[in-house]
């Protein structure tokens, strides 16, 4: 029997990424095909997953999606909502098509429907939420690959990956590490180099949160834009004469332009004369 590449193991990094995103966190329900993934139980009931089998499931799929010679054969599917960003996050990085949200019945089966397919692998999020797409992958043989908790039905499911699917930080960190090992088995990601995509990018966001931060980031750059203390710079304070000569000379200029005494004197005895009578008396 030959033994596993050291390469192909997990660091530790990778693990504490996995126990951070609670990826081994099951369901209180066990199915029966899921038991062999499955370390313990806890106190509460909650069953604990192995994340040594959820790497080893995790690179063996890597392995079946990289034989894929055209990466566009490949769908990605996912109805959940926590699955839509990291599901289209992980097609295009790979070059797979992604289908979230509601999937069409007959996408896979009737030629017929402007959304007909056929591809030669199906990576499905959930089994329970995607199972109108492994149904029909079954009528075609279309292998599938699936991410399942410790509650989901294996059936029509080729390849599992044993994790929390029910987590939208677990989801997308199963995404990222997927798609990271695709990377690395096709050559084009050296194992030595971290991939500089950031997982946070695969993570769900809330709408709201993101109209909330939208919001924020424009009160604070109006904030910034509005000249509270604007620099000597920016206003415009000088005069076109130069100090204080230069009020010397208005003041000078407006003495010259003064009425002289006489003027003032005559002003005077104009305002004082009575005024002539009108014609009217």
């Amino acid at each position: 029997m030959s033994k596993v590449p050291t390469i192909l193991n997990p660091t530790e990094e990778d693990l504490q990424l996995l126990l951070a995103a609670q990826a081994h966190l099951g369901a209180k329900n066990l199915n029966t095909r899921m038991a062999p993934y499955v370390f313990k139980r806890r106190a509460d009931g909650v069953h604990l997953i192995n994340l040594g089998k959820t790497w080893e499931k995790l690179i063996f799929a890597a392995r079946v999606i990289a034989a894929i010679e055209n990466p566009a054969d490949i769908v990605v599917v996912s109805a959940r909502p926590y699955g839509h960003r990291a599901a289209l996050k992980f097609a295009r990085y790979i070059g797979a098509e992604a289908v979230v949200g509601r999937f069409t019945p007959g996408t896979f089966t009737n030629y017929i429907t402007r959304s007909f397919r056929e591809p030669r692998l199906v990576i499905c999020t959930d089994p329970r939420s995607d199972f109108q797409a492994i149904l029909e992958a079954s009528y075609v043989n279309i292998p599938v690959i699936s991410l399942a908790d410790t509650d989901a039905s294996l059936q029509y499911v080729d390849v599992v990956i044993p994790t929390n699917n029910k987590g939208k930080h677990a989801i997308g960190l199963i995404y990222w590490l997927l798609a990271r090992a695709v990377l690395r088995l096709r050559g084009t990601l050296d194992y030595a180099t971290p991939w500089d995509v950031m997982v946070d990018m695969f993570f769900y966001r809330d709408p709201e949160e993101i109209e909330k931060e939208n919001e924020a980031a424009e009160l604070e750059e109006a904030g910034r834009n509005v000249e509270w203390g604007a620099t000597t710079e920016e206003q415009d304070w000088t005069i076109e004469a130069e100090g204080p000569a230069s009020f010397a000379g208005n003041a000078a200029d407006w003495s010259a332009e003064a009425p002289s005494a006489d003027a003032v004197g005559d002003w005077a005895d104009d305002v004082n004369t009575a005024p002539a009578t009108s014609g009217w008396d």
